[in-house]
């Protein structure tokens, strides 16, 4: 096969789709990942029908509707901000995916359309480390405007993110490796993963690195910017909304210093 034979099979990513273009939402359903696990998704699609009471849910940063096409098919009403168009047209076609509404944009600022205008929604979350993707200070509070707009009095914003593994980090050094995987006869193929910061911006990226068994490798690097759990409590009151719940998981364990990741739960006031 020639190169531009080669050329012609590859998913051509629209820049407007950002870092979660046609290569990535191609894939991204396909994930072994813990987060994938039916078992794990059944427990947050619960809590997140129990914190919705009934009313509608917006999810920011929907993406293939890993948790949002389980949550509408267990009958709570959801709607979404999706920047990719890629990764939004994976929705269709799941069990749920009639009842889910999703507006295309930027979820710093975008307001969902469809039936149920902002300010009727009892619940908004954000799951999977998606907060973190958004790189700056600024961006991140208006996340958590934009959250709040939604939100009828007493409703609810929930994020789901991981702790920032500086604990981690020897003296001197700045990257934290958090997966190691090797295959193939001789250990010539697999993958590793690190996270590399800098702690002065609060900025990090996290590097994918794959080596197939015939040698070719290919590396994926995402940005992110990590805020500590009391800097989000801040972004809520500045968005009108107070701290009620913040658990280690899904499952309601306590959060703690060893915490790897929060589950918080803040109210509009």
């Amino acid at each position: 096969m020639n190169d531009d034979a080669q050329r012609d099979q590859q998913p051509l990513d629209d820049p407007a789709d950002g870092l979660f273009g046609e290569t990535v939402a191609a894939g991204y359903d396909s994930d072994d990942g813990a987060e994938f696990d039916p078992a794990v998704v059944a427990r947050t699609v619960d809590v997140l029908h129990d914190l919705a009471e009934g009313g509608p849910a917006l999810e920011l940063a929907i993406g293939t509707g890993r948790i949002a096409a389980p949550l509408a098919a267990r009958g709570t009403t959801v709607h979404g901000i999706e920047l990719s168009r890629a990764m939004a047209r994976r929705i269709d076609g799941k069990p749920g995916a009639e009842r889910i509404h999703v507006t295309i944009g930027d979820m710093t600022r975008t307001r969902a359309d469809g039936d149920i205008a902002p300010g009727e929604f009892a619940l908004a979350y954000l799951v999977f480390n998606t907060i973190s993707n958004v790189t700056t200070q600024d961006g991140q509070v208006d996340v958590f405007r934009n959250a709040a707009a939604h939100l009828r009095p007493g409703g609810r914003f929930l994020v789901e993110v991981g702790v920032p593994g500086l604990r981690r980090l020897p003296p001197g050094q700045d990257t934290v490796p958090f997966a190691v995987e090797t295959t193939g006869e001789g250990l010539t193929s697999g993958y590793v993963g690190f996270d590399q910061y800098d702690v002065a911006t609060q900025r990090f990226r996290s590097v994918h690195v794959r080596v197939s068994d015939d040698g070719a490798g290919r590396v994926y690097s995402v940005p992110f910017r990590y805020a500590w759990p009391a800097e989000m409590d801040l972004m809520a009151r500045i968005a009108g909304m107070r701290l009620v719940d913040r658990w280690a998981d899904w499952d309601g364990s306590p959060f703690t210093a060893d915490s790897e990741k929060h589950v918080s739960v803040w109210q509009k006031d």
